[in-house]
């Protein structure tokens, strides 16, 4: 899968990387604040201020970096802004994964306030989400990357907020364009609490998105 994308160098990716931590404080505040209505309003309205500032330059989409910490080129591995791994991504925890020589991807994470579903726990659509992409990343492993066709999961009890998780996951075979996944989530004791199957498929020929907005779209219904 080739996409065209800008690509920043180590410099500029951590500047920007710096501006998204700063925003995932922020969305975390926001969240948890108990300051008045009067005080809400003006932070919103320095927060609008900022927003227009960094919308003076505006890319089409998110940047891919010129760099893999992988040292792989996988384009999975450069994506700054996904919404698990990227550091460009403020929706991001973001969660950082390593591969073993023996394809087993794994990496450490914590969520917070802003991943809540039940009280004290994570949402289970974040987890499936964070679940998702480290299966993918152990099917890319195997030099056949793709995308999720399929994802079963099972929560065999909730995900706790505000200790460090660990996302394990490996492809246990490949058929042809399909790559078989299986990985899990535990708590710091170790206790599972998302156990997930993946299949995933190398596409005969990627296209990006009917439905994305064009960058010369003369008004938001125009696609190309």
């Amino acid at each position: 899968m080739t996409v065209e994308r800008d690509l920043l160098e180590e410099d500029e990716a951590a500047a920007l990387a710096g501006l998204a931590a700063r925003v995932r404080e922020l969305a975390d505040a926001a969240v948890l604040t108990g300051v008045g209505t009067a005080e809400a309003a003006a932070v919103a309205d320095e927060v609008r201020a900022l927003t227009a500032r960094l919308a003076t330059r505006r890319r089409n989409d998110p940047p891919f970096a010129a760099y893999t910490v992988s040292g792989e080129g996988r384009p999975i591995d450069r994506q700054l802004g996904n919404p698990v791994t990227g550091h460009l991504n403020p929706l991001a925890p973001p969660v950082d994964l390593e591969t073993t020589p023996d394809g087993l991807v794994r990496g450490e994470f914590t969520l917070g306030a802003v991943h809540e579903g039940p009280p004290s726990y994570a949402h289970g659509g974040v987890t499936a989400a964070i679940i998702d992409q480290v299966l993918g990343v152990a099917a890319a492993a195997t030099g056949t990357s793709g995308m999720t066709a399929t994802l079963e999961l099972r929560y065999p009890r909730p995900t706790p907020l505000g200790v460090p998780l660990l996302a394990e996951a490996k492809a246990c075979r490949v058929e042809g364009r399909k790559v078989y996944a299986s990985g899990t989530i535990a708590a710091p004791d170790g206790l599972v609490t998302v156990e997930a199957t993946a299949i995933f498929v190398t596409p005969q020929r990627f296209v990006t998105s009917p439905y994305r907005p064009t960058a010369d779209a003369k008004d938001p219904g125009q696609y190309s």
